[in-house]
């Protein structure tokens, strides 16, 4: 039988695992299923289990979970809530969640930011999203494991960073902390989130009245003074760095005598001896060990204590049982000496003491903690150098004069003067001058680009020598150069596939040393030599030292923070760590013609007339006053063209777009059809064979022919080119040089399709493709094995994009379709495909040479410590080289990842 039952007190996955792992082993289940985000648990039972029997299960467990019965037809779902911040406000949640139609009971709990809510059916999260917003907006609703997109925090503490605080290793998703401390499942430090903003306002305050803060320069209100500016605070990272440093230091200052003293005992003639008794020596190592154990690295055993206690076993866990059992062994072998066999006593009587293998491994453990914070803060140095882009004044025109403003004061629509050498303070378009602008930190192409009137410019680009207005379109978190900040960090802190590998090893990792760690002192005690119980005490000691899971866990995230800010460098924005995985197996490209392989501006080169009733003045005069309602590119290029020519525009209207045909409405009270020939049947406009011979004359030369129908007769034709880019040829060659089958699927005709096709050597395309043909083109090559990435700029791509494997979006495309994408290229070219490919196969074998690195160093560093090269070579290893060792596999594995940053992509 199979049962279904309500859980409480679930925050991630790992309590999802938790839960399921602990109901799983409750006697007579078959199995136990947990789902999160509905917070339910599916057991099935031989025979009935009575619900107290699991709710014991729970409560034994630590008492963090509870299990419920589900109302008849009733379902519990369970969503994150963002915006509380006391318990005015959870209370207020509760009762908007209450009031919602077909709620039978709403729960929220603060500490959590949870909700628990009841219903009969199912209500969709859109529904509880209105209700929250139409009451003020200050709260938000979001499945678990979602961020809030544009999410708005609570003020936090000063400083570099955000007051946001996350595992490195991602053990929990994308769950973040509001205060710096550790992982309560790995155990390592938590990293501070960067702050994304991209206005630096300078903050200027009194030396004599520190809690006067103005942003601008001034007198002290209080006492008069001029204000300086403000030193700004550390971030959580350096705050880290430098604690880790000061424990550090004062580890060494205590561990370096302990480590001489021990150490004089392999002298014959120890002259410390002479100084005093091998026993009071001892006493010394005891106490200059405790400011060691109890202030420098105290954090460890907090550390492997917790991680017993919620039996989240990590490296900690190894550090605390290895060093903790060598200190407390000396302890007691100082205070309590006749219990211990005569093996473990010394010539002069005093039993063997370990305060220098306990001190050194703990220090040699922190100086690994230490070199791993400092390298931390470089891998995410694409986003500190993309934040750097962005210039914090601007100069603003007021009534004709130049007014320096802060970059957040900035609004749609202000006029902006860049003087030669200044970067560009927000995106918009020239208005007045021109220049040549450098865009290489944005697109990665060092080679300046020339702009005129009405050209694009983006924030952070730099100005060439010469003067030019803009007017401002985009500001704030809207600019190019934010988003590309904000996509960064994000897909910095996604998880690929292959991590879920180095979980599953590490999920037995722990255990599995610590039992090896047992093995080896049986073995030795056994058949070791004399004093077997020393060499056993030591080699089991050894083994749990070297073991290190942070390795395998930090293989992955470390690659794919560092590899995505590679790209940002280089003009590819990755969504999500999976695309670059996805990526590198990609070995079908669809391509998008306009806009992907052609530039994406076309021009009208030709308007003619079918019909000797109209001329071609006319017929450009019912093209522009339809297409005058329109969006799309081609449009834009006969209005365009039709305003150079003083075409009149004519009264029109119920204009419709047919997708991927055309458009049609009324002008002046006549039918008027404009498009391809499948346009025409829509219009049922019957095109002769003249009419194709003349418009095939244009196609096969690679130009876009749409016909034009008035009252169901066709009377005339526009020409329009779309030129090839440059990079186009020369990418579709290195790309099928890699192996990649490259396919043009466009929506043209096949003579224009054809055209394109021989110039750049494809010998795969399609033609006259509609948005759901490309959809069909893309499933049926999934169904044949391929692994299928899509590029294209259009919302007509959308669909393909969002299918296949990896969506591809031109930068200079729609917003519709970057969305739908995994992968964006901000300059537009096919050259950027290149370059994504290279990356993603670079990353994957830096992640792979992680992961091989970390497996085979635990592989062979474990039975080198439990002595199995003892009995062939007489070789032992030391658990202070196991943990020197052990220290610097993680910090070699983060130093792997900083490779990527010099990759040639």
């Amino acid at each position: 039988m199979t049962h279904t039952y309500h859980i409480h007190g679930m925050t991630c996955n790992g309590c999802r695992s938790h839960v399921e792992d602990i109901l799983s082993k409750v006697e007579g289940v078959s199995k136990a299923t947990v789902n999160l985000e509905k917070a339910e648990a599916t057991i099935e039972m031989a025979s009935h289990i009575p619900i107290e029997t699991l709710q014991k299960a729970l409560k034994n467990d630590g008492d963090n979970y509870s299990i419920h019965k589900l109302k008849k037809g009733e379902m519990v779902h369970v969503y994150h809530i963002h915006g509380m911040t006391c318990n005015g406000c959870r209370s207020h949640v509760e009762d908007i969640l209450s009031k919602v139609e077909g709620v039978s009971k709403a729960t929220v709990n603060l500490e959590k930011a949870e909700a628990t809510i009841e219903m009969a059916s199912h209500i969709p999260i859109e529904t509880f999203q209105k209700a929250l917003k139409n009451d003020s907006d200050t709260y938000s609703i979001h499945k678990h494991g979602e961020k809030p997109k544009h999410e708005t925090k609570a003020e936090k503490p000063k400083g570099k960073g955000t007051g946001t605080f996350y595992c490195p290793m991602h053990c929990e998703g994308d769950k973040t902390y509001d205060q710096a401390g550790d992982c309560p499942v790995c155990g390592m430090d938590l990293v501070e989130e960067q702050n994304l903003s991209t206005a630096h306002s300078e903050q200027w305050t009194c030396p004599m009245h520190p809690e006067v803060v103005k942003d601008e320069a001034g007198a002290c209100p209080i006492c008069g003074m001029d204000l300086v500016p403000m030193e700004p605070d550390l971030s959580s990272e350096e705050k880290t760095y430098k604690k880790l440093l000061k424990k550090f230091w004062i580890a060494s200052i205590f561990t370096i005598p302990i480590f001489i003293i021990a150490m004089s005992e392999m002298l014959t003639n120890n002259p410390l001896f002479e100084l005093m008794h091998q026993k009071n020596w001892n006493w010394i190592q005891f106490v200059l060990s405790i400011p060691v154990v109890f202030y420098a690295t105290w954090m460890f055993f907090e550390r492997a204590y917790k991680s017993i206690k919620t039996w989240n076993l990590n490296m900690f866990t190894l550090i605390g049982i290895g060093a903790g059992v060598a200190w407390l062994f000396s302890v007691f072998g100082m205070f309590f000496p006749d219990i211990f066999p005569e093996q473990f006593l010394s010539e002069s009587g005093a039993v063997h003491v370990y305060f220098e293998a306990a001190t050194v491994i703990l220090t040699l453990v922190l100086l690994g903690q230490l070199l791993e914070a400092r390298a931390h803060s470089k891998t995410n140095s694409a986003v500190k150098e993309l934040l750097k882009l962005a210039p914090n004044k601007a100069v603003k025109i007021v009534d004709g004069e130049d007014v320096e403003v802060s970059i957040d004061k900035i609004v749609l629509g202000d006029i902006l003067k860049v003087k030669p050498g200044d970067k560009i303070p927000v995106d918009g378009s020239i208005t007045e001058g021109e220049t040549t602008i450098d865009e290489s930190m944005i697109t990665g192409e060092p080679i300046p680009v020339n702009k005129a009137v009405g050209d694009k410019v983006s924030s952070g680009t730099i100005n060439g020598n010469q003067v030019f207005l803009m007017k401002a379109e985009k500001v704030g978190s809207d600019t190019l150069l934010s988003q590309i900040i904000h996509m960064v960090n994000d897909a910095s802190r996604s998880r690929a596939p292959i991590q879920n590998l180095a979980d599953k090893v590490s999920g037995y990792f722990v255990p599995a040393v610590v039992l090896i760690s047992v093995i080896t002192f049986v073995v030795w005690a056994i058949w070791g030599p004399e004093p077997v119980y020393v060499y056993a005490f030591v080699n089991a000691i050894a083994v749990l030292i070297i073991a290190c899971p942070c390795a395998l866990g930090l293989a992955t995230p470390m690659s794919v923070m560092v590899g995505v800010g590679k790209g940002a460098q280089n003009g590819v924005l990755i969504k999500n760590a999976e695309a670059l995985e996805k990526m590198d197996k990609v070995d079908t490209l669809i391509v998008d013609k306009t806009g992907t392989i052609t530039e994406g501006k076309p021009t009208v080169e030709k308007v003619g007339a079918f019909d000797s009733n109209f001329t071609e003045a006319e017929v450009l005069q019912y093209i522009v006053s339809l297409n005058s309602n329109s969006e799309h590119p081609l449009a834009e290029a006969t209005v365009k063209y039709g305003k150079k020519q003083k075409a009149e525009v004519l009264k029109s209207e119920g204009f419709n777009a047919v997708t991927g045909k055309g458009v049609e409405g009324k002008v002046n009270a006549k039918s008027v059809a404009l498009g391809n020939p499948e346009m025409m049947d829509y219009a049922k406009a019957e095109i002769s064979a003249d009419m194709e011979d003349e418009a095939k004359t244009y196609q096969k030369q690679g130009k876009t022919v749409s016909y034009l129908a008035i009252d169901k007769a066709v009377i005339g034709y526009v020409v329009i080119g779309d030129k090839i880019k440059e990079t186009s040829a020369m990418a579709i060659k290195q790309l099928q040089n890699k192996g990649i089958d490259v396919i043009m699927l466009t929506g043209d005709n096949h003579n224009t399709a054809q055209a394109v096709a021989t110039e750049l050597n494809l010998a795969d395309f399609k033609a006259s493709m509609l948005p759901e043909d490309k959809l069909k083109e893309v499933e049926k090559l999934q169904e044949n094995g391929k692994v299928v990435a899509m590029a294209g700029d259009g919302i007509n791509d959308a669909p393909a994009l969002a299918k296949s494997d990896v969506g591809i979006a031109m930068g200079t495309g729609t917003d519709v379709a970057i969305e739908s994408a995994m992968i964006t290229l901000v300059k537009g070219d096919l050259h950027g495909i290149v370059k994504a490919k290279n990356l993603s196969h670079g990353v994957m074998k830096n992640i792979k040479q992680n992961l091989f690195f970390a497996m085979i160093y635990n592989t062979l560093g474990v039975p080198v410590a439990a002595g199995v090269l003892f009995p062939v070579f007489g070789l032992l290893l030391s658990p202070m080289i196991a943990a020197l060792a052990m220290s610097f596999s993680s910090v070699s594995v983060i130093g792997n990842a900083l490779r990527l940053r010099t990759i040639k992509i």
